[in-house]
C-alpha cells in the first residue's frame, strides 16, 4: 500500500506534500528533524492522506497534489479544518 500524505507545520502552517509506502514512520522521520526538505518547519501534523494500491498510482496523485490545481483541491476538501484553525494553508 501508498499513501500520499498532506502534513501541516505547526511552526509556520504551511502544507506539506509527500508519499510512502510506511505512513506513520515518514511522519515520525519528518518530526525528528531527519527529512531535510522540511527539517527547518518541524513539527508537523497529518491532515489528509489517501491509500493506493499502485505505486505508479500513488505518485502521479503526489505529483498533482503539488501543483496548483492539487493545493486548491486540498484547501477546499478541508476548508472546515481550515477555517477552524484560522488557516488557508
Amino acid at each position: 500500500m501508498q499513501y500520499v500524505y498532506v502534513l501541516q507545520s505547526k511552526k509556520d502552517g504551511d502544507l506539506y506534500v509527500g508519499c510512502t509506502s510506511n505512513l506513520k514512520s515518514r511522519i515520525e522521520l519528518h518530526n525528528a528533524k531527519k527529512v531535510a526538505s522540511t527539517a527547518k518547519r518541524a513539527p508537523f501534523v497529518l491532515v489528509y492522506y489517501e491509500a493506493y494500491i499502485d505505486s505508479h498510482d500513488a505518485y502521479n496523485r503526489e505529483q498533482y497534489m503539488k501543483t496548483r490545481y492539487g493545493k486548491n483541491y486540498i484547501k477546499k476538501v478541508l476548508s472546515n479544518f481550515f477555517i477552524s484553525k484560522n488557516f488557508l494553508g
